[in-house]
């Protein structure tokens, strides 16, 4: 383990973003990590002072310490500005979105022993936002895949199941309707799989796959697929361990990475002291492993599992009445 402080740009975001951060942060605190942070502003709350919703400080910072955790910030539905989290993967070259997924003792669901990697591709697909009215009443989309795309996220995707010792990859598609564009992404697929023959590797339709998730999720390991695939596919993966609270979520790229909160801003509870931290905190536990910061990475997990199975304190989604303050000192009193 590095003893060496590291700065971490940190931004909170919206919404309840600033509660589960400062959850968060007081945790890694208790846990005696060894960084410095740095706040930079993100988001709808950002639009207001910069009139930006990534101004070019926030990217800056995150250039210059090379790792950041954010918050969740709010996005508009229709016309506006991009996204905060589309244009910070693409200014950062984030190219590779990973969302682990698996089932928390105390947390009832569905499903038991979950255990499941996200990778998608995080820069081109329809997630490219070029669109145009082509006369009115009717809008035109592309989707770009790129064969350097293609083959970045695929040999990611193998590279990841090769270093946990994890024993397949599905790539998911629709390259039966989809001839060239998914048909691109695929041959990226074999050829990379090719090159990992210690590691299975089979291609699912996406819809069927969403169906058999929802039937058998022990069938997958480790899957990978394009930017909108993946943004559909995880949300339902999480939703099989209880939901987007209780996830944790990256964007990596080769030399900056940015770890998440992947689920909303809640705005309905923002400010109430109700907001659960538990998927900043894990996405915080992925960035202490990024640094190579495992004991505190293991101390801070194994104390919040502790907490969650042992079932005392919840918080208000889980069915308990716990606020936030007392979930955190909770884990914190686990890490003694």
């Amino acid at each position: 383990m590095s003893d060496a402080r590291r700065t971490v740009t940190l931004m909170s975001g919206d919404g309840i973003g600033p509660e589960v951060m400062e959850a968060t942060r007081a945790i890694l605190e208790a846990a005696r990590c060894p960084l410095d942070y740095e706040y930079q502003e993100a988001g709808a709350g950002a639009s207001s002072r910069f009139g930006t919703n990534l101004p070019d400080v926030t990217v800056e910072s995150c250039l210059r310490n090379g790792v950041g955790l954010k918050g969740p910030t709010a996005t508009g539905i229709g016309g506006g500005q991009q996204s905060a989290n589309v244009a910070l993967r693409k200014r950062l070259d984030l190219y590779a979105s990973l969302r682990p997924v698996k089932s928390i003792p105390g947390v009832k669901t569905r499903y038991e022993d979950v255990d499941l990697v996200v990778v998608r591709e995080n820069t081109e697909d329809l997630y490219a936002g070029l669109e145009h009215i082509v006369v009115p009443g009717v809008v035109e989309s592309l989707k770009i895949i790129t064969e350097k795309a293609s083959t970045r996220i695929c040999r990611f995707a193998f590279e990841y199941a090769r270093a946990r010792g994890r024993k397949k990859v599905s790539a998911v598609h629709k390259a039966n309707i989809m001839k060239l564009s998914d048909g691109l992404f695929l041959d990226c697929f074999r050829a990379v799989s090719r090159e990992f023959p210690d590691i299975q590797g089979e291609e699912v339709i996406v819809d069927a796959l969403c169906m058999q998730l929802v039937r058998w999720p022990e069938k997958f390991d480790v899957m990978v697929m394009e930017n909108l695939y993946g943004d559909i596919v995880s949300d339902l993966c999480a939703g099989l361990v209880g939901g987007l609270g209780l996830v944790p979520g990256a964007n990596l790229g080769e030399k900056t990475a940015v770890f998440e909160a992947v689920h909303g801003t809640a705005p309905d509870i923002a400010g109430s002291g109700l907001a659960n931290p538990t998927a900043l905190l894990m996405s915080a536990v992925m960035m202490l492993d990024y640094l190579k910061l495992t004991e505190h990475s293991r101390r801070i997990e194994q104390a919040l599992l502790a907490v969650y199975a042992e079932g005392k304190v919840k918080t208000k989604d889980l069915g308990g009445s716990a606020k936030t303050t007392d979930f955190t000192r909770a884990v914190i009193d686990a890490m003694k």
